[in-house]
């Protein structure tokens, strides 16, 4: 098992040593397995589990490609204003940067993916924690502090599209600061700086 590297960015230096897995207790895990450098640049790598019917909601990654490949089972998966579409045993899907969609298993048997994002910014880290707090809440959705921290915090590199956009701009940034007042975000004090956008 190898260890994250000191040259890496923030988020990869203070993340677990690789394989690690995240549950989000409503019927989603995800196991980061490492980070890769290639032609094409640094891409940090998953495989998921999802059982039916089970997947995020529609969102984005601006600053990120994402990728899933089905190992097992059929991927449902849908681009903002677009049909829903499908995938099997070893389609590749990729959604390139700033492209609102969502996935999901739309199979009847659990569905396995294996994936990437490139560049990793700190997908790590908010997918990590999202699935940390969504688990300890129940399963159903995270904790509102920690929704409004992570949404709030990281809004330059990953939005929730599903959340109604008052939410988001309103909301959210309101319960962030009402967090910081409270003492909320103390457990995020070694959170990564998020990652400017030229949006």
């Amino acid at each position: 098992m190898r260890r994250p590297e000191a040259g890496l960015p923030y988020n990869h230096r203070k993340m677990r040593s690789y394989p690690y897995t995240v549950d989000n207790g409503h019927g989603e895990r995800l196991m980061f397995t490492g980070v890769t450098r290639g032609p094409e640049g640094e891409r940090v790598l998953a495989e998921g589990l999802a059982r039916p019917g089970a997947g995020p909601p529609m969102h984005v990654h601006y600053l990120q490609d994402e990728a899933a490949r089905v190992v097992k089972g059929r991927l449902g998966y849908q681009v903002l204003g677009s049909a829903e579409q499908f995938a099997g045993p070893g389609e590749l899907v990729v959604w390139p940067a700033g492209t609102p969609h969502k996935w999901w298993n739309a199979g009847n048997d659990e569905l396995h993916l294996t994936g990437w994002c490139s560049p990793p910014g700190n997908v790590e880290f908010f997918l990590s924690e999202l699935f940390t707090s969504t688990k300890a809440n129940g399963g159903g959705r995270p904790a509102l502090f920690d929704a409004a921290f992570l949404t709030t915090r990281y809004r330059s590199e990953f939005a929730m599209i599903e959340i109604p956009a008052v939410v988001r701009h309103v909301v959210m940034p309101i319960m962030y600061v009402l967090g910081a007042l409270l003492g909320k975000h103390r457990k995020y004090r070694d959170a990564p700086p998020p990652i400017a956008s030229n949006r």
